[in-house]
């Protein structure tokens, strides 16, 4: 079928199709794709293998058409031509004309103005509409019976752009894996409520490029932040209906386009807010800080059969999308509708294009990409760590260096492939969150779990060639509860989104420590702030790589909403008034960071090397209340909730860290390790309090002895930690509260003796 909009004029949205063309055309070039300005004009170039034509319409200001093009050239299914005159800022949509046919997968639609894959910039942000669908909204034939319609006056629209920005000496930090801290941050909730951040820059990329905003991430010590998406996405319309938005952003329409949202309204006028989201950049490269995007490329916002027109869809529906048996539907493997088709040339091209323009032009370092299982399928739809999206990425010599980061699952069949990713690249490790939540909520534990996660997952990722730094640690994400309402909340709170508290995590292995919700129980309190600590201290005290989610340094609370996609507002934003109240917790955060820092032992770039000949330069040792080598059947007793983890260092001037555990509600003594070249512990922190020991004399004589004096049973105050440590002997005791940690370091024992090569 063939949809003919000739008749469709004025009275149903835009102007007339046929127009006088004012600019000169030309064949132009068929790359690259996209719209392309030089001086004398601008070269679009747009792909589809079943178009009959395709149409450039430019738009003055106000949103009216002011002109149509037929791009007058196909070479090898691209359309392009070259209009001289147009200049940057123009701003413009397509329309393609060719086959309407939904149940072969085909869904052209003239009437509709669709966006630019390759656009560089959008005029406004994408909010649905019921314009934007290619059929008959409430049709009993639905999207079998196409629209007539023309939405060219309200459809979303690009903007042309050529950026002349001034990178100066700008530089990527490369920040090593094994040095990274990754900072969950969204552009607009960091800032929109940061008082020193002047109110016009609130909430945009210039916000997060303030000085306040960078001094807040140099004073917590995090290296790389990690954006929630800011590729332009879309509002579905039922969000909007409900007076929602899509806040999150995992809802991509443009993959070149930064989210417009996040722009000044002066910048969103020039060039959609490009320059505005370099100069962010550039501001973070000069603090040392990397920039790394949520990428969303499994789906987009188009959704399924029965969703919006906008873009691909109108395009070339079946070069992009994985169509089900029946080419009518969308095979889902994202739980959004529909699902982008990497083993497809034209969407890998896409995918590809995208991500080398990011890093290329706009000074990304790298990409944290959404259930990326979906984009490691094949032509079959089997996920593999060969498919064509992992050959290209490994063989681009800009891509490959760019820091990977997988959450290793889809909705698809054996879509969790947690560990199953190529080397080289970084996951998102959900076993870790969970084995580390149920430890310290004593929910469902396992402590050979627990043991596991803290050692950088090794036997899952070791076996595999896989380094330590590919376990991302994280304890909350945006997706889930933030760290306060993951110790202030048994269950979620979600009835604010619309869906009767039936979206969102069901299991979410927290802990309310005895209230749900907002309380003023003194002890209640304590628990809680001692529970977030015990988190905090675990994360950064493991093996691989810490994720913080932004905010859980300062008691960021959603009330209990565990699936804040829909709120943008006080939910959802940083509370810096909030945050004072806060300021021990923040303190404590950024002095687990730096004394992360100063231990080599915990920041493992590689797995213990233990080839013949070679003595392991770290050996990961576990011990029970007493001091003693754990017995198999202690580490399967579910009763057992207490263990120390001795990371002893073989490196000279490196130090060995012992971290003494209790999860149990009863306050436990601890009997140290003892170590026969007669070295002392010091003390680093103990999470009764928020104190951090920076730095150490472990040879000092010991300030608490076997006695355990200085932290005894009757509640006495731990050792002052604020500034230096407090020696402990090895061999002596220890108590801890329960629900508490504490950790200690003694220097290093020095290299072990190479075994024989014939005996190891």
């Amino acid at each position: 079928m063939k949809i003919d909009v000739t008749a469709t004029g004025p009275a149903t949205g835009s102007a007339k199709r046929t127009r006088a063309t004012r600019h000169r055309v030309e064949a132009g070039r068929p790359w690259p794709l996209g719209a392309t300005a030089d001086r004398q004009g601008v070269n679009f170039a747009v792909y589809s293998g079943i178009a009959d034509s395709v149409e450039v319409c430019l738009f003055a200001p106000d949103g009216s058409e002011t002109e149509r093009i037929a791009l007058p050239a196909l070479t090898d299914d691209v359309w392009h031509g070259y209009v001289h005159g147009l200049r940057p800022g123009q701003v413009y949509g397509l329309r393609v004309h060719g086959p309407y046919e939904p149940t072969q997968g085909q869904r052209c639609n003239p009437a509709l103005l669709l966006m630019d894959p390759y656009a560089q910039a959008l005029a406004a942000p994408v909010r649905g509409a019921p314009d934007q669908f290619g059929y008959v909204l409430g049709h009993a034939d639905e999207d079998l019976a196409p629209s007539t319609t023309d939405n060219g006056r309200t459809a979303p629209k690009c903007r042309v752009v050529r950026s002349r920005f001034d990178w100066g000496d700008d530089q990527a930090p490369r920040v090593a894996p094994n040095e990274t801290v990754f900072y969950e941050v969204h552009v607009k909730g960091f800032t929109q409520t940061m008082p020193d951040v002047p109110e016009a820059l609130r909430g945009t990329y210039a916000g997060l490029a303030s000085a306040p905003a960078i001094a807040h991430l140099q004073r917590l010590g995090v290296t790389s932040v990690e954006l929630l998406p800011v590729q332009a996405f879309v509002d579905d319309l039922r969000l909007i209906e409900l007076g929602l938005s899509n806040y999150w952003g995992y809802n991509t329409i443009a993959f070149f386009a930064p989210e417009p949202r996040y722009a000044t309204p002066a910048a969103l006028g020039l060039d959609g807010g490009v320059d505005e989201f370099k100069a962010m950049v550039k501001a973070l490269h000069s603090a040392g800080i990397e920039v790394i995007l949520d990428v969303v490329y499994n789906h987009t916002g188009e959704g399924n059969h029965l969703g919006p027109t906008l873009s691909l869809k109108g395009i070339d529906h079946s070069a992009y999308y994985r169509l089900a048996e029946e080419p009518r539907f969308c095979a889902d493997i994202t739980g959004t509708g529909n699902t982008v088709d990497t083993s497809s040339p034209p969407a890998l091209r896409l995918v590809l294009d995208s991500l080398r323009y990011w890093v290329q032009e706009m000074h990304v370092d790298g990409f944290r990409f959404d259930l990326a299982s979906a984009l490691g399928r094949d032509a079959a739809c089997d996920f593999t760590w060969r498919a064509p999206f992992f050959a290209a990425i490994a063989q681009d010599p800009v891509l490959s260096r760019a820091k990977l980061i997988a959450e290793p699952w889809d909705l698809g069949i054996n879509g969790y492939q947690l560990g199953g990713f190529p080397t080289g690249w970084m996951e998102w490790n959900g076993r870790y969150r969970d084995a580390v939540r149920d430890y310290w909520t004593n929910t469902d534990a396992s402590l050979p779990a627990f043991a596991a996660s803290l050692c950088g997952s090794a036997d899952m990722l070791e076996p595999r060639r896989r380094s330590p730094t590919a376990s991302v640690n994280l304890v909350t994400v945006h997706d889930g509860f933030t760290l306060a309402d993951l110790v202030s909340y048994n269950g979620k709170h979600n009835d604010a989104n619309g869906e009767d508290n039936r979206d969102g995590e069901d299991h979410n292995r927290s802990w309310n420590c005895g209230a749900e919700g907002d309380t003023d129980d003194a002890e209640i309190l304590a628990l809680r702030q001692r529970q977030s600590r015990n988190l905090l201290a675990t994360l950064f005290l493991s093996h691989g790589t810490p994720l913080l989610l932004g905010g859980d340094e300062l008691g960021r609370t959603q009330r209990g909403n565990n699936n804040g996609y829909c709120q943008d507002n006080d939910l959802s934003w940083f509370d810096w008034e909030r945050a004072a109240k806060h300021a021990p917790l923040q303190a404590f955060t950024a002095d687990l960071m730096a004394l992360r820092r100063s231990l080599p032992v915990v920041r493992l770039a590689a797995w213990p090397h233990r080839a013949a000949g070679m003595a392991p330069c770290v050996a990961v040792e576990w011990y029970s209340v007493w001091g003693l080598s754990m017995t198999p059947d202690e580490w399967n007793d579910p009763a057992v909730r207490c263990v120390s983890a001795l990371m002893e260092s073989t490196r000279e001037g490196e130090d060995s860290l012992l971290v003494l555990f209790n999860s149990s509600g009863e306050e436990t003594v601890f009997t140290l390790p003892a170590d026969p070249q007669g070295r002392h512990w010091a003390l680093r922190l103990d999470t009764r309090d928020d104190r951090v020991a920076l730095s150490a004399d472990a040879g000092a004589t010991p300030a608490v002895s076997s006695a355990d004096a200085a932290n005894a049973a009757d509640g006495a105050p731990a050792p002052d930690a604020a500034a230096t440590a407090t020696a402990v002997e090895a061999g002596a005791t220890y108590t801890l509260l329960p629900h508490s940690l504490a950790a200690f370091t003694t220097p290093s024992r020095g290299p072990a003796p190479a075994p024989d090569a014939k005996s190891a």
